[in-house]
């Protein structure tokens, strides 16, 4: 499985700093890792709901994995 860079944690793999409503509970802090404060939100990526959301990273986390 392909590691999300910078977070030492498998894609796919739910953030533990992921609060229960879905909001990062170190957002805002310096604590917080680049990766995660360098991802610029936008339409096409959140979607309607949170399976499209999920779908356009999943997406985005094959098109951006090391080559094998």
């Amino acid at each position: 499985m392909p590691m999300v860079n910078g977070l030492g944690k498998p894609a796919g793999v739910r953030c533990v700093q992921l609060l229960d409503d879905e909001r990062c509970a170190i957002f805002g802090d310096p604590r917080r890792p680049a990766v995660c404060s360098s991802l610029m939100p936008s339409e096409e990526m959140c979607g309607r709901s949170r399976a499209q959301a999920l779908s356009f990273l999943s997406q985005l986390e094959r098109a951006t994995a090391p080559c094998r």
